[in-house]
């Protein structure tokens, strides 16, 4: 019993470590199956790039590039719900992936919910110490969401 017990806290310390293993520490199939989903994506392939990314996933479900790149495939397709979906998956295995919370404020403009995306950016801005051009995309995507709607809120007359 105290074997089982010991056994168990080792299981139970050993997991939290490897759930944050880097993307270098992917297993090298998860790797490549991810840079050929980030190629379908250059070559306008989105649904092919989906492909690939849930091979990578299936291969090694850490693979936070993977995550972000169904996302970003998703926002292509003009599913920005999935790819809300899909960039929180990537933020939970790494919050400090600078990519992922843009892509996500990106899909939430996208869906309406800037206040939402302005979160995102503070976190970016907090992340980025020197020069940071997501954040100055983020800003430009809200900005030109608030610009949409106040045109559209305009009374016209």
């Amino acid at each position: 019993m105290i074997q089982r017990l010991a056994l168990l806290s080792l299981i139970l310390i050993a997991v939290p470590a490897a759930a944050v293993a880097r993307d270098d520490q992917l297993k090298p199939a998860s790797s490549q199956f991810a840079a050929a989903g980030q190629a379908a994506l250059a070559a306008g392939k989105p649904q092919d790039a989906i492909d690939s990314f849930e091979a990578a996933l299936a291969v090694d479900p850490r693979n936070v590039a993977a995550f972000a790149g169904i996302a970003a495939a998703y926002e292509k397709l003009g599913l920005p719900g999935r790819a809300v979906k899909y960039y929180r998956e990537a933020l939970a295995l790494n919050p400090s992936d600078i990519a992922a919370l843009e892509g996500q404020g990106r899909a939430l403009v996208a869906r309406g919910a800037t206040a939402r995306a302005q979160i995102n950016l503070a976190r970016i801005k907090a992340l980025c110490k020197a020069d940071c051009s997501a954040a100055a995309r983020l800003e430009g995507v809200i900005g030109k969401a608030a610009e949409t709607a106040a045109a559209a809120a305009k009374p016209k007359g």
